[in-house]
């Protein structure tokens, strides 16, 4: 369904496309495009932003872009360059920078046997007065995981001093890994001695996430990283942690990464480590980014010191979390049961809400999540993109439980903003001393 231009066709972004060797270029006489789910609008001056330092724009291929051609106002979906015949062309699309949530999807259609897209988001974006403009809502301003911050050489020489100071500990180690090899804003920031530093330390999990960045069986999706193979002692864990939190102001140091399964399933060496940490300070907010599953193993970890944990959640409707999440052995009720307790002993609870426009903003989503924090008030909800196949998502979550239409992004935060005014949003995990804890 085509809506409006808004403004007219001057506020229209131009259209960004890829020839086949994945050079990057703008369509004149075409407008760019995006969409939600069904729904699929031009792209607009005034609903999007100058991209964001650290947005990176990839072509996707087995795809053809649709675009507005602005002399006859119709979409088309191309299939090759109107001003080279016979050259094909393929989308474009922004994996957009933390900190901003995507309000719509690089509008496409796949080819026929077209393979799944690897784990990203896909963000619209297009070109306006010389620069890229992208289709984002920014939620977080801090610079926590701003690359501009994170110099290689600096890394490096963190890496060295880490070396030297914990020269046998496997979990500084995978870190390493985690910096050099895959990038990781929160391995950097561990060296850096900045922020939030990451924990990993479970190699299994009971959730079969479509969208798990480490680990893909059978799926045809490529995994974005390795594993953490091991399990770290409480002794590794707590010698990472506090050399974070003695170094850091304001530190976090979090359990639950991207490298790693879920952290309850490491519950028998993260329980003393979180003891020993705290028998050696009270600085430094302890953090846990769970799926929240085993609510026998959260207690004892609240009771041992765990400041604050994270929730990840792709939807409060049971049909949908569990089509996407595939739980092993535990139920939605589990996570519920979870985030209650951690409510009860008066700890910090956010949720990782994975948003998708298209299903996150629809009318029955939009319903639940109101419910939802009515009768959980949370304190917290960072809203981080889903980095899954736009395409494939929808026809997961319509399978399940038909949403309606959606209603937009920034009509969804600003609706829920109005219903809780005192829910904080953001991206990241916020250390103990900006805490606004329900009385």
């Amino acid at each position: 369904m085509l809506k409006k231009p808004p403004n007219g066709k001057k506020s229209l972004l131009t259209a960004l496309v890829a020839n086949r060797s994945g050079e990057i270029f703008e369509l004149d006489g075409y407008a760019a495009v995006g969409m939600a789910g069904e729904q699929v609008q031009p792209l607009s001056v005034v609903d999007t932003r100058n991209l964001p330092y650290g947005g990176e724009l990839m072509f996707l291929p087995d795809r053809r872009p649709i675009v507005l051609n602005r002399h006859t106002g119709k979409l088309e979906t191309l299939e090759e360059n109107p001003f080279a015949p016979g050259q094909p062309l393929f989308p474009v699309a922004v994996f957009n920078s933390p900190g901003y949530v995507v309000s719509a999807i690089s509008g496409y259609r796949e080819n026929k046997n077209a393979v799944p897209l690897p784990l990203f988001s896909y963000g619209a974006v297009g070109w306006h007065r010389g620069k890229f403009r992208s289709a984002v809502i920014r939620v977080d301003a801090e610079r926590r995981q701003d690359l501009r911050l994170m110099k290689h050489e600096d890394v490096v020489a963190g890496i060295e001093r880490m070396r030297r100071q914990m020269p046998q500990n496997r979990l500084r180690a995978h870190l390493e890994r985690c910096a050099l090899e895959y990038g990781c804003p929160a391995g950097k920031n561990f060296f850096l001695g900045r922020c939030e530093a990451p924990l990993p330390s479970s190699g299994q999990c009971n959730a079969r996430c479509l969208g798990c960045l480490s680990l893909q069986q059978h799926s045809g999706i490529s995994r974005s990283q390795q594993r953490i193979a091991f399990t770290p002692s409480a002794g590794e864990i707590t010698e990472v942690a506090l050399a974070h939190i003695k170094r850091v102001k304001h530190s976090v140091v979090s359990f639950g990464q991207g490298c790693e399964g879920d952290p309850l399933m490491a519950f028998r060496v993260i329980e003393p480590a979180i003891g020993r940490i705290r028998l050696q300070t009270g600085r430094g907010t302890i953090n846990m980014n769970t799926n929240g599953s085993l609510p026998d193993r959260l207690g004892p970890l609240l009771d041992a010191g765990l400041d604050s944990i994270r929730i990840s959640i792709n939807s409060v409707r049971k049909k949908c979390y569990e089509a996407y999440f595939r739980p092993q052995g535990y139920g939605f009720s589990d996570v519920l049961k979870s985030i209650d307790l951690a409510l009860e002993r008066g700890k910090f609870v956010a949720i990782n809400y994975l948003n998708m426009p298209g299903f996150t903003d629809t009318p029955a989503e939009v319903e639940a999540l109101g419910q939802f924090l009515e009768k959980f008030p949370i304190h917290m909800i960072q809203w981080r993109n889903l980095n899954f196949d736009p395409l494939r998502y929808w026809q997961a979550m319509n399978g399940v439980d038909q949403g309606g239409k959606p209603a937009g992004m920034k009509n969804v935060l600003a609706q829920i903003r109005k219903q809780f005014p005192d829910l904080k949003y953001g991206y990241f995990n916020p250390p103990k001393e900006k805490f606004k804890l329900h009385t």
